[in-house]
């Protein structure tokens, strides 16, 4: 049976400084709630910030949904108390912001579990530097608790002085170096956002190049991008016909003492098969959190 897979196709940046963001989220079908206590937060909300984004993933009341807080960097005024209140908030995990050492990994593990965290408390780290890029492995192998790499694509822009394109072709290389980095070492990596919200092309090219990369899914800034999000990163109907043809072609290759079989013209070894179910386990786990 396939490993339990879970759904990380929409990971959605809520301003935990607004009350009324929070509370929006209840009803969103985000796979993933991010409660924002750094980018989106000004310097004198930061402490109610805090407050709100902790109270809100205590309250249970998220359902299904993944709740993940992103605090200050631990070299900020704010970070070392963001990790403190996250570690009893019951979140699935904190989002490191702006990491470029796999120091900084483990020292806020550490923090984490100086105050309490359970041990399925996640970390997971923003990868949106040059430097983060080029220690994206080092990185990624930082510890136990390290769950999750979350592409910061506009910092990395800023950082490189590249330009949006449609195809992201400046981003590439970064990008290939944390889906290389994360799958070395059995880490979820998610896409950078798509800030022009009145390109729904654009938005959905953009989703459709992190499926063929690779990712598990995208972090986004607004409601309107969950929908077709969670579309572009669930296997649709073919896809899952296909899957379930490649599945009983294998088990009846086997029957016969056969490594090898054909379906649809190509050939299908194990490494295939391991492919169909990890997408029929996918679809179950979809289905799930919808039902």
């Amino acid at each position: 049976m396939p490993q339990a897979v879970k759904p990380r196709r929409s990971a959605l940046y809520m301003p935990a400084s607004r009350a009324g963001a929070l509370e929006k989220a209840k009803t969103l079908p985000a796979d993933v709630l991010i409660f924002d206590l750094e980018d989106a937060v000004s310097p004198d909300a930061k402490e109610t910030a805090r407050a709100q984004a902790v109270a809100a993933a205590r309250s249970g009341a998220y359902g299904p949904r993944e709740i993940v807080i992103r605090a200050n960097g631990l070299d900020t005024p704010w970070g070392h108390d963001d990790l403190a209140a996250i570690a009893g908030s019951g979140a699935d995990a904190a989002l490191l912001a702006k990491v470029e050492s796999e120091a900084t990994v483990r020292q806020a593990a550490a923090l984490l579990e100086r105050h309490g965290a359970p041990a399925g408390m996640a970390v997971w780290a923003m990868m949106e530097t040059p430097l983060a890029m080029l220690r994206a492995d080092a990185i990624a192998g930082a510890g136990h608790r390290l769950a999750a790499l979350v592409m910061g694509t506009s910092d990395l822009a800023r950082e490189l002085g590249a330009a949006h394109t449609p195809d992201r072709l400046p981003f590439i290389t970064g990008l290939g170096l944390c889906l290389l980095a994360a799958r070395a070492h059995g880490l979820a990596v998610l896409d950078g956002v798509h800030l022009d919200l009145a390109d729904d092309e654009g938005f959905a090219a953009a989703c459709r190049q992190g499926v063929e990369l690779g990712f598990d899914g995208k972090t986004l800034i607004h409601p309107k991008q969950v929908g077709p999000c969670n579309a572009a990163f669930s296997p649709g109907p073919d896809a899952l016909a296909e899957a379930e043809r490649i599945i009983a072609a294998h088990a009846e290759a086997e029957a016969a003492g056969q490594g090898v079989t054909v379906v649809d013209g190509r050939l299908i070894e194990t490494l295939h098969v391991e492919m169909a179910r990890r997408t029929m386990a996918l679809a179950d786990a979809v289905a799930a959190r919808r039902g």
